[in-house]
């Protein structure tokens, strides 16, 4: 990755025309050619930008614009479109190229595989007596989560969200309503589990006889010892 820090000015063209006049930018070229050009405002987002597939070509400036103190020309012409970036580069205050290898992406806690994993293998969440069938069981639209017993040996389908809204709730009817057409598993209920679990979402829950568990992430983890709360 190159970070450039310079006094620049810009102009993008094609499905539109936009230009930036002269300020010190950072100017970020990625190692999958994207270009992007930030102020020191704005959070994370750019203030222009070219994606990949695109190709830079740094030349000379000519003569008018090396007499206004431009010292190089970036071009930046994305392969797939007419889409160009041009950045005009007067001061260069800062220029570095750094080697960041593979990354390995963005790790979450509390993502949707990991509580399914959590509880599986503390399934009794759900009451004393569950007992885990399996992860995953496999429907003609997708599989379920988790599938369990309850005491009875009835069937248990259960649902897990980070977030539970009206849409998980919708996907668990469906798996609900395939479930049931097996008579070795019917007849089947379900429960939507979150670690948060919105209110239009209850109501729809419990309207089509689904129950919720919200799930307490650290407390899974072993992280967060309830009992030794005072609140």
């Amino acid at each position: 990755m190159r970070l450039v820090v310079a006094s620049c000015a810009a102009r993008y063209t094609g499905r539109l025309s936009a230009h930036l006049p002269r300020a010190t930018r950072l100017l970020v070229v990625k190692a999958d050619g994207s270009v992007l050009l930030h102020s020191d405002g704005g959070s994370y987002k750019p203030l222009n930008w070219m994606s990949p597939p695109c190709s830079l070509a740094v030349v000379e400036p000519d003569d008018e614009s090396r007499a206004a103190g431009v010292t190089q020309v970036w071009t930046v012409q994305h392969q797939k479109s007419d889409d160009r970036l041009e950045i005009e580069l007067y001061d260069v205050l800062h220029d570095s190229a750094h080697e960041l290898g593979v990354d390995p992406g963005l790790v979450k806690d509390g993502v949707e595989a990991h509580l399914q994993e959590l509880l599986a293998a503390q399934i009794g969440l759900l009451g004393d007596g569950h007992v885990l069938v399996r992860r995953e069981y496999p429907t003609a639209i997708g599989p379920v989560d988790i599938l369990a017993k309850d005491p009875t040996g009835g069937s248990v389908a259960i649902e897990i969200k980070r977030r539970g809204d009206i849409d998980g709730v919708e996907q668990l009817t469906r798996y609900l309503e395939l479930l049931n057409r097996d008579p070795l598993l019917s007849p089947v209920r379900g429960v939507f589990a979150a670690q948060e679990i919105k209110p239009q979402a209850r109501v729809l829950a419990a309207d089509r006889g689904i129950a919720c568990l919200t799930l307490d992430y650290e407390a899974m983890r072993g992280v967060d010892d309830v009992d030794s709360r005072l609140f």
